[in-house]
């Protein structure tokens, strides 16, 4: 099928998000440049200030990418080597291999079959007495209900530690995602809500000591040159992606409300379509869109008919932390986490973005009929 260049709809739209940019952000990276400022600096420290403010939290500590963030966030926090700590079992690989950097041992739990966030009757199955922290992922632009995670903590005398990588701007109850516990790691690798022009990330905490640390530890352990209080890392947030970030961070609010609106509209749009699963926003939830996913049986070969209509999909994530070659060493069978395996063979991402348009959408959702067969 041949399809004008204008309906070949990809999963994430970065190019129209830079060129809305680009005019305010171009004068800035040139002073960047004649400045030679490269390494921390004025933009990094504005960017974490701002950054925390709109969180409303008292810390956020820039670093080099989300998987260090979640690993500083770990060590941080206190876990110790040896020590437990819970994460989903339907995340992105990185959330167990932070775990694993820190020197602590992952523990896989399922997830709730309406929302494919934490289930905290899982998680309580899976408490030990070498349970130090709960992880739960903010997965999807969601916000897991870390209020009933905190309750199994509380009891067990483990520490909350979100991953708010899929959620910035999203809250609950009225309280942002990476507020809600100890301390949280979010990443602003270029596709996320809050996206920079390559890798990097964030802890956030309103613990000063943890915050001390964190920052400490992205140091090489060194609060001044040459002077080495514990061993650390090189995990900084550069200037550059600091320009990026503070330009974007403007943006973020409309931006979230933009995919809220698109996120809407699939809901109106796919209301009648029988054989899809929608996604729906828990009670308490403010999510913000980070990724549409739908559930279907035979996801593979709609997503490719919707590819030969130009249409890009996604799946996240197609095979369960358990059942990837990297962590079949854990020793769980499949089977051990019912609700995340039926829900790999079922999910599909829509593309969601700012700036997708109504005439997309349509034809997203045309090519999603036509692969059902349900006529428009």
């Amino acid at each position: 099928m041949n399809l004008p260049a204008q309906l070949r709809i990809p999963l994430v739209d970065l190019v129209a998000q830079q060129a809305e940019i680009h005019e305010e952000l171009a004068p800035q990276l040139e002073d960047i440049m004649q400045r030679a400022a490269f390494i921390g600096g004025k933009e990094v420290e504005l960017f974490e200030q701002q950054y925390a403010d709109f969180l409303g939290a008292r810390h956020c500590i820039g670093v080099g990418n989300g998987t260090d963030a979640l690993e500083l966030a770990l060590l941080g926090a206190g876990v110790q080597p040896g020590q437990e700590v819970i994460v989903p079992a339907n995340t992105f690989i990185a959330s167990v291999e932070a775990v694993v950097r820190a020197g602590a041992v992952p523990v896989l739990a399922d997830v709730d079959e309406e929302h494919l966030l934490l289930d905290p009757e899982s998680v309580r199955r899976c408490v030990t007495g070498r349970t130090a922290a709960i992880l739960p992922v903010h997965l999807f632009g969601q916000v897991a209900p870390v209020e009933r995670l905190a309750a199994i903590a509380e009891q067990c005398g483990a520490v909350i530690i979100e991953d708010a990588a899929q959620a910035q701007g999203a809250s609950r109850f009225g309280r942002s995602a990476g507020t809600l516990g100890r301390i949280a790691a979010t990443s602003f690798y270029p596709g996320k809500n809050l996206g920079a022009a390559g890798d990097a990330g964030a802890v956030i905490t309103d613990d000063d000591g943890a915050a001390r640390l964190v920052r400490l530890l992205g140091a090489h352990g060194s609060e001044r040159k040459y002077e080495h209080e514990v061993m650390g890392c090189n995990s900084r947030l550069d200037t550059v992606q600091a320009a990026v970030l503070l330009t974007k961070l403007k943006r973020l609010r409309e931006w979230n409300d933009q995919r809220s609106r698109a996120a809407a509209r699939y809901q109106s749009l796919l209301a009648e379509v029988g054989g899809v699963r929608l996604p729906r926003s828990a009670p308490g939830n403010s999510d913000v869109w980070h990724l549409f996913v739908v559930r279907l049986e035979d996801r593979d070969a709609v997503a490719a008919h919707m590819q030969q209509w130009g249409v890009s999909t996604g799946v996240h994530y197609p095979v369960p932390v358990h059942r990837t070659e990297a962590w079949r060493k854990l020793g769980l069978e499949s089977g051990s986490f019912p609700v995340a395996e039926a829900a790999s063979r079922q999910i599909l991402s829509l593309p969601i973005y700012p700036h997708i348009t109504v005439r997309q959408q349509e034809h997203v959702v045309a090519s999603l009929r036509s692969a059902l067969g349900v006529g428009a």
